[in-house]
């Protein structure tokens, strides 16, 4: 008698060329699968079923050592996935709906795709892992429309860890991210670090902060007014007192690199990308304390319009801007007790303009941040330039669309770093775009970690402009608690979604 495992690869394959959606294909060849003592009471013929079961282990993976990161007398703590299919990748037929995942991850972004890679990577039984991503081209996706900025500089010791964690894996990216047979990833990263400026008010708590990511073991120098004078002499120092400077580590690369070089490798791996919409959310029909059933799967129409369902052990949420909506779809925020806390994300329009300034701060010119929190970078050769920069609360602007509004470089970008920087006065704007950010109204801080009620429910999302840097991180975090439930490397219980006090972080830009 034909394996369950084979005869569930044959028809996936079978589907999938013809195009037979799986409940009735199943009705039409389980006949054939009656005799097959590999069955799962209860499940459906030929797939294992999605039960979970209960195991133990003394601890998780250690980043520092990829051998020691799955030993083969280790197995993953508390519940255990079993693997309901063999990724296959979605190099084939990108609207294919396979009918159960292991791991659902909504959203296809950095934070997506680094969760797929860390989890497929690491878990020893090969769970399957299907991202959902509405936007292929990713034209609007929040890390597609950033500066790509990476910095250890933060008041937080998690978010310096965060970045610091992102710095390394780059470094080691073809390490992580090689393919045998194709060019090694390369993100262009530029090591010129960022420059944060600080008035005399300020200088104290820069001095504080710096002195904190020194002891993470970040590369942060402190410059002085006369330092700075001499360092940069295209700059106008009132008003400044100090400076601080990653040294190494910081910078910026291309996020869509790296996107790319994530999603290739995930692909390789088993990982299937689905160009599909979420639209609901089904329930088990064992109801609970709060009258709710348990999340097991999900509804969503494919790219070429037809609906379709697929169930899950757990789900991700790394729906970036729109991360909010997909809370509520799951009725976080719409229910009784601990269902009645939203998940505080909304979206927030950013703008980046480039500006051409052949008299401008030269090579060496780092990401400045001013006092302002306007903030600029070099682009490229031949004097181009990205600038932005925060608007105040009382001029958000209009998040219905991407047009881009020049009022707000004229009236605030421009005059705060021209007056930092005198050649500016000159700079011709060539052009702008516009962007999300997933913006946590709470604390502009990451959410992260189950929901208390969904427990198969994982946030990441909140990270207000933060996502391309933290990103890595956050994917190998969750990796850790689903499938070791704890954190080892970085402990972000911090960010949980139960905090009921806001994070102060001083460095958002």
């Amino acid at each position: 008698m034909m394996s369950t495992r084979l005869l569930k690869k044959i028809t996936d394959r079978m589907m999938r060329k013809n195009r037979i959606h799986q409940p009735q294909f199943w009705s039409q060849v389980s006949r054939y699968m009656s005799s097959d003592k590999g069955d799962t009471p209860g499940s459906k013929p030929g797939i294992v079923s999605s039960k979970i079961t209960d195991t133990k282990q003394s601890q998780g993976p250690k980043f520092v050592d990829e051998s020691e990161l799955h030993p083969e007398n280790v197995k993953p703590a508390g519940k255990k996935l079993q693997s309901l299919i063999i990724g296959k990748g979605s190099e084939g037929d990108p609207t294919f709906v396979p009918g159960q995942t292991d791991i659902a991850i909504i959203g296809g972004g950095l934070v997506g795709s680094a969760a797929a890679f860390w989890i497929r990577k690491q878990s020893k039984k090969g769970y399957s892992v299907t991202v959902i991503e509405r936007d292929s081209s990713y034209a609007q996706a929040s890390s597609m429309l950033s500066v790509g900025g990476v910095r250890h500089q933060f008041s937080i010791p998690e978010n310096v860890q965060m970045s610091m964690f992102t710095t390394d894996f780059i470094r080691n990216i073809h390490h992580h991210l090689g393919i045998l047979g194709q060019e090694p990833p390369d993100v262009q990263f530029h090591h010129q670090g960022y420059l944060f400026l600080a008035s005399e008010q300020s200088a104290e708590v820069l001095n504080e902060s710096v002195q904190m990511q020194r002891e993470l073991g970040a590369n942060i120098e402190i410059l002085t007014k006369k330092r700075l004078a001499q360092k940069y002499p295209w700059l106008n120092l009132d008003g400044i007192e100090c400076a601080s400077q990653g040294i190494q580590g910081e910078g910026w690369f291309d996020p869509w690199l790296l996107l790319c070089a994530l999603k290739q490798k995930n692909i390789s791996m088993g990982v299937t990308y689905l160009n599909a919409e979420v639209e609901g959310f089904f329930m088990s029909d064992m109801k609970d304390e709060l009258g709710a059933g348990k999340l097991s799967g999900l509804q969503v129409k494919r790219a070429d319009g037809v609906s379709d369902s697929m169930e899950f052990s757990m789900c991700i949420n790394c729906a970036g801007a729109w991360a909010g909506e997909i809370a509520k779809m799951a009725g976080i925020g719409t229910g009784p007790g601990p269902l009645s806390v939203c998940l505080p994300v909304e979206p927030r329009k950013r703008f980046v303009y480039v500006a051409h300034c052949p008299d401008g701060p030269g090579l060496e010119c780092p990401m400045l941040v001013d006092t302002s929190g306007m903030y600029f970078r070099p682009e490229g050769l031949g004097g181009h330039f990205l600038l932005g920069g925060s608007p105040y609360e009382d001029r958000e602007p209009d998040v219905s669309n991407l047009e881009v509004d020049y009022s707000f470089f004229d009236e605030e970008v421009w005059p705060h770093l021209a007056h930092r920087v005198p050649s500016f006065e000159k700079l011709k704007l060539k052009s702008a775009w516009a962007g999300y950010y997933d913006y946590n109204t709470f604390d502009q801080n990451l959410m992260i970690g189950p929901h208390p009620h969904h427990k198969n429910f994982f946030f990441a999302n909140g990270m207000s402009g933060h996502g391309v840097q933290q990103a890595l991180c956050i994917g190998h975090a969750l990796m850790e608690l689903i499938l070791y439930e704890k954190y080892d490397s970085i402990n972000l219980d911090l960010f949980r979604f139960e905090r009921t006090e806001p994070l102060l972080e001083l460095g958002i830009v």
